[in-house]
C-alpha cells in the first residue's frame, strides 16, 4: 500500500481526462509529475506539481490547469478537499478512512511493508570499502563501509538484485611496502632490531604478522636478499591483512558477497582484453597530452603515450593507459576490473570511494560508458571525511595503527549500532563530526538513541497493555476499529507511516540511504510527541482501561510504528532494541 502512489495515479487519470476534454494537448511528458508531502503541513496532506510542470509544454497558465485538475480530483471518493496555492501548486486532503487503511496494511505486511518492486530484479554491483590490504581499516573506511552496506540493503529492499563487492588493491607498489614492513617485524620476531625506515608501515598490527612468518619460515629468510623473500612475504602478509579486514567488517556487521583481487588481472590477459574492446571502437590511440593546467611540473615533457579517448564520453582530457617504462597506469587495471563487472551481466554499477578520489569520477564513468556502449550506468558516491571528537578534543591516533584511528577503535568505543546510524546522519558527500560523548547521550539530540528508544517504548507500551489485559496479535490489531483515532497527533503519526513506501523508493532512486535515517528520526519524533501528549492529557494516553476500543486502536497505531521503525533500522543494519538499558 502506497497512498502517495495511489493519489499520483488519480492525478494522472485526471490529466488524462483533461486531455480527452481538449483542456490539455496530447503527448505531454508526465515523468516529472510528483505527489509528495507539502513542505508546510498547514497547506494540506499531499501536494502535486502537475500544473507547474505541464504549463510550459501545454502553453497554459499553471493556475488554469490546477483549477480544472482540482475540480476533477475532488470527485474521487478518496479525496476530501483540493486547493490551488501560489502560482499553481495543488494541495490535497484525503478522506480520513484512507489514512486509517495504513495501519492494517503495515500490520499485515510486517517488516515487508514498504518493500518495493521498483528495482524489478535489476542486477546491481555495489563496490565499497576496497581498502588497501596494508593494515587495519581507518575511520574513513568505516563511513564508506556503513554507507555502502546501507545502500546495498536499501536497494535490495527496493527490489534490486544486489551484490556487495570488495576490490582488493593488491597489485600496486603499496603491497611491496607492506612486505618490507612485515619482513622487519619478522626480523624482530627472531630477536633482531627492526629497521622501520621512513615510508614503511610502523603500526604494531604487523607484529603478529612477523611472528606468524617466523612460525612458518623460522630463520630461513634472515639476511636473504629481497628477491628471495619478497613475493612470499607479500602474499603471506596480504592474506593476513585481508583476514583482519574481514574480521573488522564482521565486527561492524558488514558481510561481502564477493572479493575481487586486482593482482588477478595482471598477467592474465584481462587488461589487454578490456583495452582491446576499447581499441576495437577506436578509443585507444597514441598521442601527446597537453601540459597539466596551472604550474607545469619541472619534470614534465611532451611525449607520445597510449591514451584512452575518454573525452568522447564526457571527460575533460584523454587518459594515459601506459607509463613511460611501458607498464600499466593504475587506470588500466581499473578499466579491466569494471569491464569484468560489465561482463558479469550487472545492469548498474555503484562505486563508493573516499573524497580524495574526486578526480577519478569522470574518467571511470567514461570508461564504463565506452565498455558497455552506454548500456550500464556507473554511479560513484564519494564519502567525505569524518572528524572524531572526545571530551571536547580531537580523538587521537591509534598506537596499534601507527598513524590513524581504526574502525575497531571506533566500534569498540560505541558499538556497531551507534557507529552505523551516526555515520548515516549526514549525506555521504558532507563532512561528518563524530563526537564519542554526544553519540552515547540518552537525549533527543542523539538520533540513534531517539529512534531506538521509540522502538523500545512501543514494546514497553505493549507490555503494559498486556498487564492490563490487552493481549493482541498483529492480526487482531489489524482488524480493530480505528475510528477512535482522531487526535491531531495520531493523524500526524499515521501520515508519517504512510510516507514510508514513498521514502524507500525516493531514497533508493537517489542512492541516498541517509534519507532513511532522517525519516526514522522524524517518525520517532511524532511518536514521542504523541506519548508526551498523553502525559499532559489523560484522554490521550495509549492505554485507557476505561475505554477499551480507544486502547485497542491506539495499540494498533503503536505496533505499526514499531514495525516500520524495525524495517527502517533493518535496512541500515541497526538492531531495533526492545528495551533500553
Amino acid at each position: 500500500m502506497d497512498l502517495f502512489a495511489d493519489v499520483k495515479a488519480l492525478v494522472l487519470e485526471g490529466i488524462g481526462r483533461m486531455v480527452a476534454e481538449g483542456a490539455l494537448p496530447e503527448g505531454l511528458d508526465l515523468g516529472a509529475v510528483t505527489v509528495e508531502p507539502p513542505r508546510d503541513a498547514a497547506h494540506g496532506e499531499m501536494a502535486t506539481n502537475a500544473a507547474m510542470v505541464l504549463a510550459r509544454p501545454a502553453r497554459q497558465k499553471p493556475r488554469d490547469i490546477a483549477e480544472r485538475l482540482a475540480e476533477i480530483l475532488v470527485e474521487a471518493p478518496d479525496i476530501a478537499t483540493t486547493e490551488v496555492a501560489g502560482p499553481g501548486f495543488l494541495n490535497i486532503r484525503l478522506a480520513p478512512a484512507r489514512w486509517f487503511g495504513v495501519i492494517p496494511a503495515v500490520l499485515a505486511a510486517g517488516r515487508d511493508f514498504g518493500r518495493s518492486s521498483m528495482g524489478a530484479g535489476t542486477r546491481v554491483n555495489v563496490e565499497f570499502v576496497s581498502a588497501n590490504p596494508t593494515g587495519p581499516m581507518h575511520v574513513g573506511h568505516t563511513r564508506g563501509a556503513v554507507f555502502g552496506d546501507a545502500l546495498a540493503g536499501l536497494l535490495a529492499f527496493a527490489g534490486h538484485d544486489v551484490t556487495r563487492e570488495y576490490y582488493i588493491n593488491d597489485g600496486g607498489a603499496q603491497v611491496d611496502v607492506l612486505a618490507r614492513s612485515a619482513y622487519e617485524r619478522y626480523r624482530e620476531a627472531n630477536g633482531l632490531e627492526p629497521k622501520i625506515a621512513e615510508g614503511l608501515y610502523p603500526g604494531d598490527y604487523l607484529i603478529p604478522v612477523g611472528e606468524a612468518l617466523k612460525a612458518k619460515y623460522g630463520t630461513s629468510l634472515i639476511d636473504q636478499p629481497e628477491e628471495v623473500w619478497l613475493a612470499d612475504v607479500r602474499s603471506f602478509a596480504t592474506g593476513m591483512m585481508m583476514e583482519m579486514i574481514r574480521d573488522d567488517l564482521a565486527f561492524l556487521g558488514v558481510k561481502m558477497d564477493h572479493f575481487f583481487s586486482e593482482k588477478a588481472l595482471y598477467g592474465s590477459g584481462r587488461i589487454e582484453e578490456a583495452l582491446g574492446a576499447l581499441e576495437a571502437r577506436d578509443l585507444v590511440y597514441t598521442g601527446v597530452l597537453e601540459p597539466p593546467k596551472g604550474k607545469t611540473p619541472e619534470d614534465w615533457e611532451p611525449r607520445p603515450q597510449t591514451l584512452f579517448r575518454s573525452t568522447a564520453y564526457g571527460d575533460d582530457v584523454d587518459r594515459p593507459l601506459k607509463k613511460s617504462d611501458g607498464s600499466w597506469t593504475y587506470f588500466a587495471p581499473d578499466i579491466a576490473y569494471h569491464y569484468d563487472k560489465v561482463s558479469r551481466g550487472f545492469d548498474m554499477l555503484i562505486d563508493v570511494l573516499g573524497a580524495d578520489h574526486g578526480g577519478y569520477v569522470k574518467r571511470m564513468k567514461a570508461a564504463v560508458a565506452a565498455l558497455s556502449e552506454n548500456r550500464v550506468p556507473l554511479d560513484i558516491k564519494l564519502c567525505q571525511l569524518v572528524k572524531l571528537w572526545k571530551g571536547g578534543e580531537p580523538f587521537k591516533m591509534s598506537k596499534r595503527a601507527g598513524t590513524f584511528v581504526t574502525l575497531r577503535d571506533v566500534v569498540e568505543q560505541v558499538g556497531p549500532d551507534v557507529t552505523r546510524f551516526v555515520m548515516l546522519t549526514r549525506k555521504n558527500d558532507a563532512p561528518l563530526d563524530f563526537d564519542f560523548d554526544k553519540v552515547l547521550e540518552q537525549s533527543k539530540d542523539n538520533p540513534v538513541f531517539y529512534v531506538q528508544y521509540a522502538h523500545a517504548r512501543a514494546f514497553s507500551i505493549a507490555g503494559r497493555a498486556a498487564e492490563a489485559g490487552f493481549t493482541l496479535s498483529d492480526a487482531e490489531l489489524a482488524a480493530v476499529d480505528l475510528a477512535p483515532l482522531g487526535a491531531p497527533g495520531e493523524k500526524r503519526l499515521m501520515q508519517k507511516l504512510a510516507e514510508w513506501p514513498r521514502q524507500v523508493e525516493v531514497a533508493a532512486a537517489s542512492h541516498e540511504p541517509h534519507r532513511i535515517a532522517f525519516y526514522l528520526y522524524d517518525l520517532a519524533s511524532e511518536f514521542h510527541a504523541l506519548q508526551h501528549q498523553g502525559k499532559l492529557d489523560g484522554n490521550l494516553r495509549f492505554i485507557r482501561e476505561d475505554a477499551p476500543e480507544v486502547t485497542r486502536a491506539r495499540l494498533a497505531l503503536v505496533r505499526a510504528t514499531a514495525v516500520v521503525i524495525s524495517a527502517g533500522l533493518g535496512i541500515l543494519g541497526v538492531t531495533p532494541m526492545e528495551e533500553m538499558r
